[in-house]
């Protein structure tokens, strides 16, 4: 059964609504996408490889391909003597059967009847060996994961085209008000591609009935609201959720953020964000981006542990977003509760602390998660 809320202004805890957005909510169907489409999606299981990487020994210097025991003993004091011209390879070729060394060019001599070694050298040796990079068997992406370039990579060394990614289609709606709601809108329609959404804007006026014909028979797997959240005359948002749906809660015992609402369009998750920079910033992370990471079927988001640099206080009661900044082996607290523009700007990370904690003290350790992937 739903806990609604009513427009009291009652706040109902993060805890809570965050769990009744997540009752039941399943990851969406995966879909293959060409490599040069992957970057910032989040992976779906990808057949193994059947072969592993290299699947030849390949050179990764420039130099002379040969085999190891013609070369026992050559020093540049005693050339060793080869029976046979060796094959110039470049870093990346294949190397010629037999061969499972690459000695530098300077290191072999062909200028005159016989070429010659000046060096020794071990099995392996300025080569890749075959199977060394990958073995067969493994994934070719780790479901679950981000797609970044390094992943791409060893997708196109697998010679696949594409890749099987979840792509949550995530309705935008910017509930129109001024000319900072829209910036406030632009911010997060980039922090949800930042997080592998597929995006879709609308708009509405600043009343429920608009707001609620918008909302109605929306094709999508999540949506997303800003502006119009709390509990002043023109705010209509959480009014629109109960006349097209179910409202979870209007309030949230958060910090900042306390505006926000949550709701259900049919089997659709809604979650309103406050047109403030800040406290939509807070609702999204608190509510929004574990949605879609659900959605997503992303793996479990794993945090820095780092301790305090000084000590961070709360009122209990309300859950409080922290942002951080690191500082050698420390995270130093930049903010708490009000998050100015400059400091969203230059923290790297952000904490949440439970409703149920009064703070933490300075050298506590802090789970810091990240917000710049570089």
């Amino acid at each position: 059964m739903s806990k609604t809320q009513p427009s009291n202004g009652a706040l109902t805890s993060v805890e809570a609504v965050l769990a009744e957005l997540l009752d039941g909510l399943v990851p969406v169907a995966p879909v293959f996408v060409p490599l040069d489409q992957a970057r910032g999606r989040v992976a779906a299981e990808t057949a193994d490889l059947a072969t592993a990487l290299p699947e030849r020994n390949r050179a990764v210097i420039d130099g002379w391909a040969l085999r190891s025991l013609d070369l026992s003993g050559a020093s540049s004091y005693s050339p060793f003597p080869l029976l046979e011209t060796p094959q110039w390879v470049e870093a990346g070729t294949v190397l010629p059967e037999g061969c499972d060394c690459v000695l530098k060019g300077d290191l072999v001599d062909c200028e005159g009847p016989l070429a010659q070694a000046f060096s020794d050298a071990i099995p392996g040796e300025g080569i890749r060996r075959a199977g060394e990079d990958v073995a067969a068997g493994r994934p070719v992406v780790v479901a679950g994961r981000r797609l970044e370039s390094t992943d791409l990579l060893v997708a196109r060394a697998a010679g696949r085209e594409t890749v099987s990614v979840r792509t949550p289609r995530v309705v935008l709606l910017d509930v129109a008000a001024s000319d900072g709601n829209s910036l406030t809108t632009q911010w997060i329609a980039e922090l949800l591609e930042n997080d592998g959404a597929a995006i879709l804007r609308q708009t509405a006026a600043r009343d429920a009935s608009s707001i609620a014909n918008v909302l109605d028979g929306l094709d999508c797997d999540f949506i997303v609201t800003v502006g119009g959240t709390g509990f002043g005359h023109s705010d209509a948002t959480a009014e629109a959720l109960s006349m097209c749906g179910t409202l979870i809660a209007n309030g949230l015992a958060l910090r900042p953020g306390s505006t926000a609402a949550a709701g259900r369009v049919g089997n659709l998750r809604a979650v309103a964000l406050p047109g403030a920079p800040d406290q939509a910033f807070a609702t999204y992370h608190a509510l929004a981006r574990p949605v879609l990471d659900r959605l997503a079927g992303r793996s479990e988001r794993v945090g820095i542990e780092l301790p305090l640099a000084r000590k961070v206080s709360s009122t209990v009661g309300m859950a409080e977003i922290v942002l951080l900044q690191r500082q050698h082996s420390a995270w130093l607290p930049l903010a708490a509760g009000n998050l100015l523009l400059d400091h969203l700007r230059l923290a790297d990370a952000f904490a949440i602390i439970a409703g149920d904690s009064e703070g933490y003290p300075a050298e506590a350790p802090v789970q810091g998660f990240l917000l710049r992937y570089a």
